[in-house]
């Protein structure tokens, strides 16, 4: 029933099958053509009954980390049903620690995400996360594509 959903990403361009069950599937790949030192733990693997994702980031940015905004973008079945931007690092006043991350020192953070009270249909997403390093979102710390399966729907 819970699932242990791991990956490690080093190369780009390569498709992973990263965990399925009974409600579930997921793999990952790069949106851009850039390897990182990458991993993310997420458990459980399932999306029925689960309010909360517990996750585990291990990530050596290949620059420092002052400035950080991330924007995803969630597709169902190829239509964009969700565009939303965080600012998490300004350089001034950060709460999160991930801010002041220096190039090439492992970042390691340990959360929760929320918000899975949404009862997902069944079928294809695809959430495209993007970090980067000045609010004009022409200088890219990452990217990733993840791709998620529902296979039932919720209700």
């Amino acid at each position: 029933m819970f699932g242990l959903l791991f990956f490690i990403l080093f190369t780009p361009g390569v498709s992973e099958f990263i965990c399925t069950s009974a409600d579930l599937e997921m793999s990952y790949t790069f949106c851009d053509s850039t390897a990182y030192t990458f991993m993310f733990n997420l458990t459980p693997c399932n999306i029925m009954n689960t309010d909360i994702w517990k996750a585990t980031l291990n990530w050596i940015p290949r620059n420092d980390i002052t400035f950080l905004e991330i924007v995803f973008n969630i597709l169902y079945d190829g239509a964009k049903v969700l565009h939303w931007k965080e600012l998490l690092c300004s350089g001034t006043d950060d709460v999160y620690s991930v801010c002041e991350t220096l190039k090439g020192e492992t970042l390691v953070e340990e959360f929760d995400i929320r918000g899975l009270r949404t009862k997902f249909p069944k079928g294809n997403y695809n959430v495209v996360v993007q970090g980067f390093s000045d609010d004009s979102e022409n200088n890219m710390l990452i990217c990733l594509n993840f791709t998620m399966i529902v296979k039932q729907d919720a209700y």
